[in-house]
């Protein structure tokens, strides 16, 4: 037998022997399948978001992003069930059908915002309540076309549009960036949905992408994927926008609730990507009723020593594109 027909003989019987004994094959046995909401996959299996990170090398500057952001300070996941000062905890986002009528939506700024108009239903839930001074992020995914549309600081104009500071618009089949040097709704010039914790994936046993989250000072730069930065700071300290940082694989998450260790776990394989300024270490998620929140605060024990900051740079197959060469 030549030395292909031998390689390939020996192949298909180690993927007959791993079927037979119940075991997927490599690729989706890492968890390489995108994420989805609604029937719409959250960007292609092999978008930066969807792919582990847990065999890349440490950032130089690992060690003074920790302290600068908090070596002692503990994790915060920033969403549960119940409401907090009269509103939803997280931010929430709504999926509406392909035929949801479109409105006007003005923007503060439009030269960097993708122009309205946008399928926001008038009801749609704002990060915070109606009423809140925050962030006001709405969030709508057509599920129908698979398009997702984000805003910021969002208020209803009384005519049946919105007022926003920003918006974006993301075809979630393909891995295309905003524009450089753009913001989006979230101050890294990246999505928001993609990185937030939902209920549904942490029951099905398996969270496979980064999770966003925020810290109180960031560096006037921004690596890949994050397009834009919100910073005067240019100390090499700080954490730029869209660094990538991961659970160390070290920590013992045994003694966690499974939900809990879900969320643990996911930290370990892909990590959270710095999207926004705000408090310190706190990772963003959707508001459920069914998240018990004794069990979302088992992950305050972790703390800044228990993380570490990654260089993705070696996936990088076009800085102007998500796709990972992973």
């Amino acid at each position: 037998m030549d030395t292909r027909r031998y390689r390939l003989y020996t192949t298909l019987l180690a993927l007959i022997v791993l079927l037979g004994l119940g075991i997927m094959p490599l690729q989706a046995q890492d968890g390489i399948t995108p994420p989805q909401i609604d029937g719409c996959d959250i960007f292609p299996a092999d978008n930066i978001w969807n792919v582990p990170v847990n065999d890349l090398p440490l950032d130089a500057h690992s060690d003074d992003y920790i302290d600068t952001i908090g070596a002692d300070s503990g994790l915060h996941m920033d969403f549960g069930s119940g409401l907090w000062d009269g509103a939803p905890i997280g931010i929430p986002f709504i999926t509406v059908p392909g035929d949801q009528p479109k409105v006007p939506v003005a923007f503060t700024w439009d030269d960097e915002s993708d122009p309205g108009p946008y399928p926001i239903p008038p009801d749609a839930p704002i990060e915070g309540g109606p009423d809140s001074d925050g962030d006001r992020h709405i969030i709508v995914l057509d599920r129908d076309n698979c398009i997702l549309y984000e805003t910021y600081n969002t208020w209803p104009d009384g005519g049946g549009g919105w007022d926003a500071d920003a918006g974006a618009v993301y075809d979630l089949n393909s891995h295309d960036l905003r524009p450089d040097t753009w913001t989006s709704a979230d101050a890294a010039g990246l999505p928001i949905l993609p990185g937030l914790v939902r209920y549904d994936e942490v029951a099905s046993g398996k969270i496979t992408h980064a999770l966003r989250f925020t810290v109180p000072e960031t560096q006037r730069a921004y690596v890949w994927p994050a397009r834009h930065y919100a910073s005067s700071l240019t100390g090499a300290e700080y954490p730029p926008m869209g660094q990538r940082f991961r659970l160390k694989a070290d920590v013992d998450i045994s003694g966690f609730s499974p939900d809990a260790r879900v969320i643990a776990q996911a930290m370990k394989d892909y990590g959270l990507i710095l999207a926004d300024n705000g408090s310190e270490w706190y990772v963003s998620g959707a508001p459920d009723d069914r998240w018990d929140n004794d069990v979302l605060h088992e992950l305050d024990v972790l703390t800044g020593t228990d993380f570490e900051a990654v260089n993705v740079s070696s996936f990088i197959i076009d800085p102007d594109s998500g796709q990972a060469d992973y």
